[in-house]
């Protein structure tokens, strides 16, 4: 399935991703890497990381971009949680916003469609990993029904400091 939404109140149309859009996504996601807690990485993607990045979620059709006036604002993806086969109906999403377009509706239209498409594909629960001083993230999965399954202290760093993780889940059948 490959769902299209409009969300007229902020102009912005999300669709499954292409790889044409690669650049724009890894340029989110390097913005990301480079000035936030939400990727626990100090190593940006290259042109071609990006790429073989996305086209794994392509393969899968587990990736979404949000557009607006035809630049790409957003993206989403969903995948495995765990490698190993017991997890298999467990995926694992990412929503990503453009930096200056937080707060706009963006995420929330990224997040339905990546819960819309894994339910469609039969996965059984999703499960999100948020830096837990992430209060934005942490509200905008509450708001679609994930509860908290707990809070792991001090498991990551970033920026010379230890970051707690959040770990959220929503059944999807």
């Amino acid at each position: 399935m490959n769902p299209i939404y409009e969300t007229s109140t902020t102009g912005v149309t999300v669709r499954p991703a292409l790889a044409g859009d690669a650049e724009a996504v890894r340029e989110i996601r390097n913005h990301a890497i480079e000035h936030s807690t939400a990727l626990w990485t100090d190593r940006t993607l290259s042109a071609a990381e990006g790429a073989a990045w996305l086209a794994a979620h392509l393969e899968r059709g587990s990736a979404f971009v949000a557009e607006a006036a035809g630049e790409v604002v957003g993206f989403a993806t969903y995948g495995p949680w765990r490698e190993k086969e017991g997890y298999r109906h467990t995926v694992e999403n990412s929503v990503y916003v453009r930096e200056g377009r937080h707060g706009l509706g963006i995420g929330s239209a990224l997040l339905d469609a990546v819960i819309t498409s894994a339910r469609a594909a039969g996965h059984h629960v999703m499960v999100a990993g948020i830096e837990a001083g992430n209060s934005a993230s942490v509200r905008l999965h509450e708001r679609y029904g994930f509860e908290h399954a707990g809070t792991v202290r001090e498991v990551g760093i970033k920026f010379g400091r230890w970051l707690d993780l959040t770990i959220m889940r929503l059944p999807l059948s």
